[in-house]
């Protein structure tokens, strides 16, 4: 349940950044949401950026949503009343982004799109399914929780998907 008073200026920016502008609040699904609008964002700069940066931004990108889920959480949280709200999904972009980051350059040149989709669709299965390890990080406390466990789904998934398309 949402908090009674209306929330102040630096409340409203963290439930923008939790719930990446929104996207948190589609349904059904707003972990896939946030998934997919990822994965337009990473191929997007796989069309734009020279292939030796593309690995580069994207876990760069992975850092600065990591750093602003664990900032923004805490406040998604109270407002949610939950230890950890639907509507937060940077989480999820970071996972997927550093599941993408970890597809073979060569193929995300080659195949953009393909390289894309695994990354996205296998972040998808590691993220609800969380077999070990994934479980174990959901299981952090607080913001860190939030993250880590989809970071852990990430990383599985980017390996995974290393593997197949290698």
């Amino acid at each position: 349940m949402p908090d009674a008073a209306a929330p102040s200026l630096s409340q409203r920016l963290a439930l923008g950044c939790a719930t990446v502008f929104g996207i948190g609040r589609l349904r059904p699904g707003p972990g896939t949401w946030a998934s997919v609008a990822a994965g337009v964002v990473a191929w997007l700069a796989i069309a734009l950026l020279p292939t030796s940066l593309v690995t580069v931004v994207l876990l760069a990108g992975v850092v600065v949503t990591t750093l602003l889920g664990l900032v923004s959480a805490p406040a998604a949280m109270r407002h949610f009343a939950s230890g950890d709200p639907g509507p937060v999904v940077i989480d999820e972009v970071a996972g997927t982004w550093l599941a993408i980051a970890l597809v073979p350059a060569a193929t995300l040149t080659a195949a953009p799109l393909v390289g894309v989709l695994v990354g996205v669709l296998l972040f998808r299965v590691f993220d609800i399914a969380k077999p070990w390890p994934v479980s174990w990080f959901e299981r952090l406390p607080g913001a860190v929780g939030i993250m880590a466990d989809d970071l852990a789904a990430g990383a599985v998934a980017g390996i995974l998907a290393a593997a197949l398309l290698h």
